[in-house]
């Protein structure tokens, strides 16, 4: 039977201590990272008094000229002021333009021998600028966002659910803009 050898078992409690130590340094820098979510009604920055809500409330946007376009814009406003419309003083102002592509996504007629598409799809494209009011540009940014429908053989039933998806994809990319420009919004304020 051996005795515990006193260099060994010294080295192993230096090892343990610096291995505690380190534990503990690591827990000090976690608990200095702080996680916020993005709409919550704090300030976006500490010393901030304007509320990220407040604050994408306070963009007005600027008119687009088609209807999906128009679509986008609506969605965007709804969103922003959370459904008290455009501010009466904004603070930053958006210019905003929205293209489409309608694609046909497949060519399938079970029925018939005809080539005509039976499923189409919607991509809408915004580009956008976000200014100060001093005319700065805080942001530019570009999203996009595909929609599929089906194209029946009849005419307007083919029509409105073009229409339909123009819709759909409407409301997603304002949501997607939403979130990109409070985003924008969250950084320039860091800056």
């Amino acid at each position: 039977m051996s005795l515990p050898d006193p260099e060994k078992s010294q080295a192993a409690r230096l090892l343990r201590r610096a291995a505690l130590c380190g534990l503990v340094a690591s827990l000090g820098l976690v608990s200095a990272c702080t996680v916020r979510p993005l709409y919550s009604s704090q300030p976006p920055t500490v010393g901030s008094p304007v509320a990220a809500a407040a604050e994408l409330a306070s963009i007005s946007i600027k008119p687009v000229g088609t209807r999906y376009g128009q679509q986008v814009r609506n969605n965007l406003i709804f969103a922003f002021g959370q459904g008290s419309g455009e501010p009466a003083s904004p603070a930053y102002t958006l210019d905003l333009g929205v293209t489409e592509l309608v694609e046909s996504a497949a060519i399938v007629q079970v029925q018939t021998e005809e080539d005509e598409p039976t499923a189409g799809t919607v991509t809408l494209t915004a580009n956008y600028v976000l200014r100060d009011a001093t005319g700065a540009v805080v942001a530019v940014g570009k999203r996009s966002i595909p929609s599929s429908f089906d194209r029946p053989r009849q005419e307007f039933a083919a029509y409105r659910a073009q229409i339909d998806a123009e819709n759909r994809a409407a409301r997603e990319l304002a949501d997607l803009l939403r979130l990109a420009i409070a985003q924008d919004l969250a950084k320039h304020k860091k800056a």
